[in-house]
C-alpha cells in the first residue's frame, strides 16, 4: 500500500459527532500546546498504552477511566510529560480531567488524557487551570490538522490522515505525534483516531490492538519505550454500522500511513528505512528480526552514508541468536538487488550506493525457514539525532 499523508492539507474536518479546540496555555512560547476533542454524543472507545514501569499519570489515569466507562472527550497536553513528578503529578492530571470534564458537563470519567514531552518536571498547573476555565462551550472547532499541531513536541510536521469507510459514508481521521523516545511495547507515542462509524466497544478494541500490532508496534526510531505512550480510538457511530472487515481496513490504512509518517520524521532523520522479513518460524520471530536489523545504530548510519553494507545486516539476523536461523538459507537484499549470498561486483555495489541516497531504503530478508512474516519501519541515525537529544532541555 502506497504510504498517504494528508499533512498538506491546511485543513481536514474530523468524522460527524466530534468538536475540537486547540489553544495555548503557556507551557510552549510560541505555539500550541492544549488540545481538546470531545464527542458530542456517547461513543465507543478504546485504547492502547505503554507497558513502561514508569508510566506517567495521564496513561495510569486513562486506563482507569477507560475501564469503568465510555470516554467521550480526549486531553492532550504538550511539551509537558507530568512524568516522574509522584503524588503532585497525580493530582494534577487528575484535576485537568476534572476541570475539563466540568467546562463541557460531563463526568470526569469520560474525560481521557495524554501528555508528551519534557520528564520530570510538573505540569504548570495555574496556567493550564486559567486555560481550561477559557474553554469555550460548545468547543467551536473541527479541524484534525489544528489538533494534530497542538499535539506535536520536536516534531518537525504534523502527521494526520484520513480515509473512507468501503461501502459507507464513515470516516476515519487518525493524528499522531513522535519524532523520538519511539519503540513501542503495545502502542507507541500519541496517536489519536476519530470515526463516525458504529462499531461496538468491544469490537472496536479487538481490530484496534490487531491494527496496531502491524502497524504503530511496528516502528522504532531510537529503541526507547516512552512513558507516556497513548493510542486511543473513539466511534461517534454518527455514520451508522459498517462492515467490520471494510472498517478494519480503514483503520490499517490510517495506522499505516501514520505509522511511517513518525519513522520519516525521527528526530534528525534524512531516510525511512523499511525492513521486510519472510521464511521466518513464525511472524514473532519474523518481526524480532525486523526489529534487530531497524534498530542497530551500525544499518542505521550505513544507511544515512548510503553505504551498501549488508554483512552489517547479516550481523544484525545474527545477533537474534535463533538456533533455527541457519546462515546458509539466508538471503538479503537491498531494495530488489540481492547481496547475499549472490556476490555483487563494483558497478552493482555503486548501483546501491545510488540506491540508497533516496529517501527510502528498503532491506529485505528470506530466512527460508517458514511461513512467518513482518514489515517495520524507522529511520536512519544522523548528526542531527544527537543534537536534538543533547539539549533538548537547555
Amino acid at each position: 500500500m502506497a504510504e498517504r499523508s494528508d499533512a498538506l492539507l491546511s485543513s481536514l474536518p474530523l468524522p460527524s459527532g466530534f468538536k475540537s479546540f486547540v489553544t495555548n496555555v503557556g507551557i510552549k512560547d510560541d505555539s500550541d500546546d492544549f488540545t481538546v476533542v470531545t464527542a458530542e454524543g456517547r461513543v465507543s472507545a478504546a485504547g492502547v498504552f505503554t507497558q513502561s514501569r514508569f508510566a506517567g499519570p495521564s496513561v495510569l489515569l486513562s486506563r482507569e477511566h477507560l475501564a469503568v466507562g465510555s470516554p467521550r472527550a480526549v486531553v492532550v497536553i504538550s511539551k509537558n510529560a507530568n512524568v516522574a513528578t509522584g503524588e503532585t503529578g497525580a493530582a494534577h492530571a487528575r484535576e485537568v480531567t476534572e476541570l475539563v470534564a466540568t467546562q463541557l458537563g460531563i463526568a470526569t470519567h469520560d474525560v481521557l488524557i495524554a501528555s508528551t514531552g519534557v520528564i520530570g518536571r510538573a505540569y504548570p498547573i495555574e496556567r493550564i487551570r486559567t486555560g481550561i476555565a477559557a474553554l469555550p462551550v460548545p468547543l467551536p472547532g473541527d479541524d484534525a490538522v489544528a489538533v494534530a499541531r497542538g499535539i506535536m513536541t520536536t516534531d518537525t510536521v504534523h502527521k494526520v490522515v484520513h480515509s473512507n469507510v468501503r461501502g459507507s459514508a464513515a470516516r476515519i481521521v487518525g493524528v499522531a505525534k513522535g519524532v523520538g523516545m519511539i519503540e513501542p511495547n503495545m502502542a507507541t507515542l500519541i496517536a489519536l483516531v476519530f470515526t463516525d462509524a458504529q462499531v461496538e466497544s468491544s469490537q472496536l478494541d479487538a481490530i484496534h490492538r490487531r491494527v496496531i500490532d502491524k502497524t504503530l508496534n511496528c516502528v522504532s526510531i531510537d529503541t526507547d519505550t516512552s512513558t507516556s505512550d497513548t493510542a486511543i480510538i473513539l466511534a461517534s457511530g454518527a455514520a451508522g454500522v459498517v462492515d467490520a472487515s471494510a472498517f478494519e481496513d480503514a483503520l490499517f490504512e490510517v495506522l499505516l500511513s501514520l505509522t511511517k509518517q513518525v519513522a520519516r520524521d525521527g528526530e534528525g532523520a534524512e531516510k525511512l528505512i523499511e525492513v521486510h522479513i519472510s521464511g521466518a518460524r513464525d511472524d514473532d520471530q519474523a518481526k524480532r528480526v525486523a526489529k534487530s536489523i531497524v534498530n542497530s545504530p551500525l544499518v542505521k548510519t550505513a544507511v544515512h552514508g548510503a553505504d551498501p553494507n549488508w554483512g552489517r545486516v547479516a550481523m544484525a539476523v545474527g545477533k537474534v541468536n535463533d538456533a533455527d536461523i541457519d546462515q546458509s538459507k539466508v538471503t538479503i537484499s537491498f531494495g530488489d538487488q540481492e547481496v547475499f549470498p549472490s556476490r555483487v561486483d563494483d558497478k552493482g555495489l555503486q548501483l546501491l550506493a545510488d540506491y540508497m541516497k533516496g529517501d527510502t531504503v528498503r532491506i529485505v530478508v528470506d530466512l527460508h525457514n517458514g511461513k512467518g512474516r513482518s514489515t517495520v519501519w524507522g529511520c536512519d541515525l544522523t548528526d542531527g539525532y544527537v543534537r536534538i537529544n543533547a539539549d533538548y532541555t537547555t
